[in-house]
């Protein structure tokens, strides 16, 4: 099946991004008039930049173009990203990608509009994204078959660490780092810790998303759904990592404020939700207990600690090689501070006893 997705030995200039992806477009789409199209271009993302084409009197039928960010080939395997997008939109996941090139991938639109703040708190809302992920959860990959998947969270955050500069050249910078973040060996001395805790967890393995932030979700009020949309990080990982991740990620990015993180009672309701749709897909026959309830929210409250740890190693990359307008290192420490914050309450949970 992936033999079958297109690539071209094309190469997208982000300073003339539009004429790249016409080029890219009327591979795809042959049959539309190319020199009557409209672009939009989107701006959320702090990775990679990104163009959609349409025809004037369709903006629904939209392909989005995606260029790689600098470097990003360091942190994201995009044959892995090309397999993912291959298996989801097999399972009416996500939308079709219509072909890969030099530094990047074309793709369908999801309709409707990303969410804020306050969208994924609606109660309607974070019921469908509670069975959305779970949906997600039940999936397996074809070369995974019916063996038992492994978490790949622990070698990607120590791949990320290796990766890590030691240092920065700009002196501001290299103060920021040392007063915040001490050095690398402290990342790592702390990173060790961490992982004996988070190994220790009775969690499922499943294949995750791994990078739902609110504006990774797509709510279309028409049809009353929610669709998630860039897998560049997804991969097998433990069950209660994408929800802890998605749980730091109610605050936001340009203006991040932690105090939206769920609070205990609202955790346990959406992973009551949660629980129920990921049992029916799966074909567990038990129904959902108040342990289990408890037992993947302690699962989901320490992993969050290691979502904070893995976007924290991820922004010192970025600060090092990305070109794009972000304070990378700010963010980092931002994710950093969030960790330890929470660190000694979230590792003190306790797992109820089966």
């Amino acid at each position: 099946m992936a033999a079958s997705i297109p690539h071209y030995e094309i190469s997208v200039d982000t300073t003339k991004i539009q004429d790249g992806a016409r080029e890219i477009i009327k591979r795809v789409k042959p049959a539309w008039d190319i020199h009557s199209l409209t672009f939009k271009l989107f701006t959320e993302g702090i990775t990679n930049a990104l163009v959609g084409g349409y025809q004037p009197d369709n903006k629904d039928d939209m392909v989005l173009v995606r260029i790689y960010g600098e470097k990003t080939e360091l942190i994201i395997d995009r044959q892995a990203e090309k397999d993912t997008f291959i298996l989801l939109s097999g399972a009416g996941c996500s939308p079709p990608l219509y072909c890969t090139f030099t530094n990047g991938m074309a793709y369908g639109f999801v309709k409707g509009v990303p969410l804020d703040e306050k969208m994924v708190k609606d109660a309607n809302i974070r019921t469908l994204i509670a069975k959305e992920i779970a949906k997600l959860h039940s999936l397996k990959k074809s070369d995974q078959g019916t063996s038992n998947p492994v978490p790949y969270i622990f070698t990607k955050i120590q791949n990320f660490i290796n990766l890590a500069p030691d240092s920065f050249p700009e002196q501001e910078r290299q103060k920021i780092f040392e007063g915040e973040l001490q050095s690398k060996a402290a990342i790592q001395e702390e990173f060790n810790m961490l992982k004996g805790h988070l190994e220790a967890l009775t969690c499922d393995v499943v294949f995750s998303h791994n990078d739902l932030l609110l504006q990774n979700i797509v709510f279309d009020s028409q049809s009353n759904k929610v669709g998630f949309i860039d897998y560049e990080y997804g991969f097998y990982n433990l069950q209660a990592f994408d929800i802890g991740n998605h749980f730091n990620e109610y605050a936001g990015v340009d203006e991040v404020d932690y105090s939206r993180f769920p609070d205990r009672d609202y955790q346990l309701s959406w992973i009551r939700i949660y629980l129920e749709e990921y049992y029916s897909l799966i074909g567990r026959q038990s129904t959902v207990s108040d342990t289990d309830v408890e037992r993947l929210y302690v699962q989901v409250n320490k992993c969050a600690l290691g979502s904070h740890f893995f976007w924290g190693v991820w922004a010192l990359i970025q600060a090092q090689n990305s070109k794009i307008d972000f304070d990378f290192l700010a963010y980092s420490v931002t994710r950093f501070k969030e960790y330890f914050r929470r660190r000694d309450a979230f590792l003190s949970l306790k797992e109820p006893l089966i």
